[in-house]
């Protein structure tokens, strides 16, 4: 029996997946898998027995990958399940930023007792006019699941769209609109274009893309939308754009002390996901891969072990070994068998940075002597019977 711990509250459209091999614990301690959204694991002590971890969404930045990596447990998310639900926020502050909706509707709550509102209205409403999106330039920097979507969706309501990601997947391509124009530098989306919208991870490398010196690049009165990392821009920077005109307004999905109430920046609750078709999406895609893993050993959508997958094993056992990425572990786990008598009848071996992840399908059952010696080789984290 497996147990599996809910960190957060999980869609019950995700958790009726689980199989009867599988039982809910509120024992952290004991769990086999954890199920996770927001809640922070940095400050967590993780279990002994813990084998995965799946993160019910996108961004991974409470969870410990590093610490993880080194103790065996995979760390699961699950990217594009909540891709449309943030395509759609994006697209409505593009819309709250071209035309001062928020403000003429606080006009309207405020005039509320005012009998002849509807005249008022008509010589009130030129101070919230704005703009059609339509015909102008969306730049769209990081093409992935929610990129991609975000600049289909443009293409569809006529704004001349262009993307620009270095590390563009063959699966992104295919999905995007041939509209869309692909540039090779980030800088022409900063000096060409009327709305800019961020989707890219937070790493060191993009930390604070947007500061003074982007924003110098960029065009007068730009709109700046963010719905992925409120660290991807300097916020600092973004309100003296604003304040300077240079930035017409801050779309923000982030809600901070930075940012929040002041003048040109619009900032939403952290409500990207935050939709009944994301979470219930979100829950199923993590069920199913850290049922996958349990079961089969078999890694799809991990952030810190690389991708492996030998389907349903057949044969008598199979073994996963978590490992450095260094060389002749390989010889040394399939002389280990070898010494034993044991043949190896399929083997598959993955590697992702200075880690790797080894599955071993054997026609013997492996003998705890085995594993013993496996754990025992320089280089290995964990190793697991599957089978």
């Amino acid at each position: 029996m497996y147990q599996i711990n809910c960190l957060n509250p999980i869609a019950d459209v995700g958790l009726k997946n689980f199989s009867d091999k599988y039982q809910i614990t509120a024992d952290v301690q004991e769990a086999d898998g954890i199920l996770v959204r927001s809640a922070s694991m940095h400050e967590m002590e993780i279990p002994a027995g813990l084998l995965a971890v799946a993160r019910a969404g996108a961004g991974v930045n409470n969870i410990p990958l590093d610490k993880c990596a080194e103790k065996g447990v995979v760390v699961f998310n699950t990217p594009g399940a909540n891709a449309n639900g943030v395509k759609e926020l994006v697209l409505a502050g593009m819309l709250l930023a071209a035309r001062d909706v928020i403000g003429g509707i606080d006009w309207v709550r405020a005039s509320a007792d005012n009998g002849d509102i509807a005249k008022a209205a008509e010589k009130e409403k030129k101070n919230f006019a704005g703009t059609e999106i339509m015909g102008k330039k969306l730049g769209v920097i990081g093409l992935g699941a929610i990129g991609v979507k975000v600049a289909n969706a443009a293409v569809s309501l006529g704004m001349d769209v262009y993307g620009y990601d270095p590390y563009l997947s063959v699966n992104a391509a295919w999905n995007l609109s041939r509209s869309v124009k692909h540039v090779l530098n980030v800088d022409d989306i900063y000096a060409d274009c009327d709305y800019i919208t961020i989707h890219v991870p937070l790493l060191d490398s993009t930390k604070g893309m947007i500061n003074a010196v982007s924003i110098a690049k960029m065009k007068e009165g730009v709109v700046l939308l963010n719905f992925a990392r409120d660290l991807l821009a300097n916020e600092k920077d973004v309100l003296e754009g604003l304040q300077s005109g240079k930035i017409a307004r801050y779309v923000s999905d982030f809600p901070n002390p930075t940012t929040a109430g002041q003048k040109g920046c619009i900032v939403i609750p952290h409500l990207g996901a935050s939709t009944e078709e994301s979470e219930d999406n979100c829950a199923v895609m993590a069920v199913e891969e850290i049922m996958d893993y349990l079961e089969n050993g078999n890694i799809r959508n991990s952030v810190n072990y690389p991708a492996c997958d030998m389907g349903i094993c057949s044969k008598a056992g199979r073994v996963a070994i978590f490992h450095k990425n260094i060389p002749n572990l390989i010889t040394q786990f399939t002389a280990a068998f070898g010494v034993k008598g044991i043949n190896i009848s399929d083997m598959t071996n993955k590697s992702r940075g200075e880690v790797a992840y080894t599955m071993i399908d054997v026609e013997s059952a492996p003998t705890a002597e085995i594993i013993e010696a496996l754990e025992k080789i320089d280089g290995v984290f964990r190793v697991r019977v599957v089978k």
